[in-house]
């Protein structure tokens, strides 16, 4: 009996030695399911839209109205914060956007070639029950991007200037 007090008396000790878990202060997406650039203690919402499919023979075009997108952020390696409800965020997508006759657009092979359009590589943390916070893992060159849920046509556009 007394190897399993003294047991369980190094058991609390060790973990009342972690160090606890620090909460989330910053600052919280005032809308669910929108994903925000985060600049310093200020939000930037992304612009929200829905893309237009256009398959052709070899391709599929996913396009945006507008030559650019009115949320911007000087950032190379944007982060953004998402207070998720329908949306996962661990099924979201970056892509990088080309501007072709005033709408932005991204294209995708149907035949896998090195010119079909890739994700660009993003970390997800969770803050804090439904709060995550999301890391572009690679530097962005200036232009437009459109961050999209997997399989869905809903995007979310910024501008890196």
């Amino acid at each position: 009996m007394k190897a399993v007090s003294r047991t369980l008396i190094l058991v609390w000790a060790l973990l009342a030695a972690l160090p606890a878990a620090e909460k989330y202060t910053g600052p919280r997406p005032p809308k669910p399911d929108l994903p925000y650039l985060v600049h310093a203690d200020n939000l930037v919402p992304t612009e929200v839209a829905t893309a237009t499919e256009a398959q052709g023979k070899d391709e599929i075009v996913y396009s945006v109205s507008g030559a650019e997108s009115p949320a911007k952020t000087p950032l190379t390696g944007p982060i953004f914060l998402i207070q998720a409800e329908k949306i996962e965020p661990e099924k979201l997508e970056l892509y990088r956007l080309e501007v072709k006759d005033g709408r932005r657009q991204v294209t995708f092979s149907k035949k896998k070639r090195k010119d079909s359009a890739r994700p660009i590589r993003l970390e997800m943390s969770r803050l804090d029950e439904r709060l995550f916070r999301i890391e572009v893992q690679e530097s962005l060159e200036n232009g437009e991007y459109s961050l999209t849920p997997s399989g869905s046509n809903q995007v979310f556009c910024f501008q890196v200037y």
